[in-house]
């Protein structure tokens, strides 16, 4: 596993968005361009406290001076995005990565369908963005406790009022967003493109069951259940040290590399960000994480150490 590139930037702008959302504005120092991104991209932030981190970028991809993040405060935050609504301020020096996208937009799609919930409306804005500048169709269904915790409402409404459609909890007497009657107009080579709560998504998984898996996307927050009953030990295998160690169910391969000082970079822990992404060179890998595609996974050339493990008794990783 190579060292990721890091980018050394600076915060120009802190600014209130919504209640608990914060919008850090990120620039080269010395003003230069930055690396381009992608609409559904992100940045690894490398906190001061140590942590890592990742945040969507929302700002149009067409901008090369700067890189702008939404950060929602966390009710449980482990130290993340609590120290970063505390701590930040202009002038702020922050490591980060370049933008990657786990997330990708399909532009050659006939008409999208973005359905975002709370602070998941951050990839999908700069999705928007791009839909606008290539003049592709596409409505967004974005669904928030209340009108005070949605982030860009006023960016959207002027945006394109008849749209965007949104649902707030507190204004409709307990009624959930429907997802299907959402999706009902889209046609058959409409992308739909979820970020959001758990619940949210489970809903659009529902709702979407008989479309294309190519066709639909999403970006989760938190990671569903696995059963783990049936997981049996295997034995990992380092190429470049020689190295091999015994994995044993209920641990991952990054807890037992941890255990034995094998330092791998991590964030999530639970294969939501890609950070322990890690290339597979012998054995067959058992995939628990929501970001490589079902044609990725069947390539079975990467995996995701902090939640996928092995079906065979030996799993080779090039570290």
């Amino acid at each position: 596993m190579q060292a990721a590139a890091r980018l050394e930037l600076v915060v120009t702008d802190v600014r209130s968005e919504a209640r608990d959302v914060i919008v850090l504005e990120l620039r080269d120092p010395g003003r230069g361009a930055l690396p381009r991104f992608t609409p559904g991209a992100h940045l690894e932030l490398y906190l001061p406290n140590g942590l890592i981190r990742h945040y969507s970028l929302c700002n149009d991809a067409a901008e090369t001076d700067r890189y702008c993040l939404g950060v929602s405060l966390a009710r449980d935050s482990r130290g993340g995005s609590r120290f970063m609504h505390q701590n930040l301020r202009v002038g702020t020096k922050l490591s980060t990565s370049v933008p990657r996208n786990n997330f990708p937009l399909e532009l050659a799609a006939e008409e999208f369908v973005f359905i975002a919930g709370g602070i998941g409306i951050t990839p999908i804005l700069s999705m928007i963005r791009s839909s606008v500048a290539a003049n592709r169709p596409w409505r967004l269904f974005y669904c928030a406790r209340n009108r005070q915790r949605a982030a860009f409402y006023e960016d959207l409404s002027a945006l394109a009022p008849d749209r965007v459609y949104f649902h707030f909890d507190d204004e409709q007497q307990g009624r959930l967003f429907d997802a299907a009657s959402a999706l009902r107009l889209a046609g058959d080579g409409a992308h739909i493109y979820t970020c959001g709560p758990a619940p949210l998504m489970k809903a659009v998984e529902s709702a979407t069951m008989d479309r294309p898996a190519d066709r639909v996307h999403f970006e989760w927050f938190s990671a569903a259940a696995t059963d783990t009953r049936a997981d049996t030990a295997f034995t990992v295998v380092l190429r470049n040290s020689g190295a091999r160690f015994e994995v044993p169910p209920g641990r991952s391969i990054l807890e037992v590399l941890e255990d034995h000082g094998a330092g791998v970079p991590y964030s999530c822990r639970e294969g939501l960000c890609a950070t322990c992404r890690t290339t597979v060179l012998a054995g067959e890998v058992d995939h628990r994480d929501t970001v490589l595609t079902v044609a990725e996974k069947a390539g079975n050339r990467e995996m995701m150490i902090c939640v996928s493990r092995a079906k065979s008794e030996v799993l080779e990783l090039d570290l």
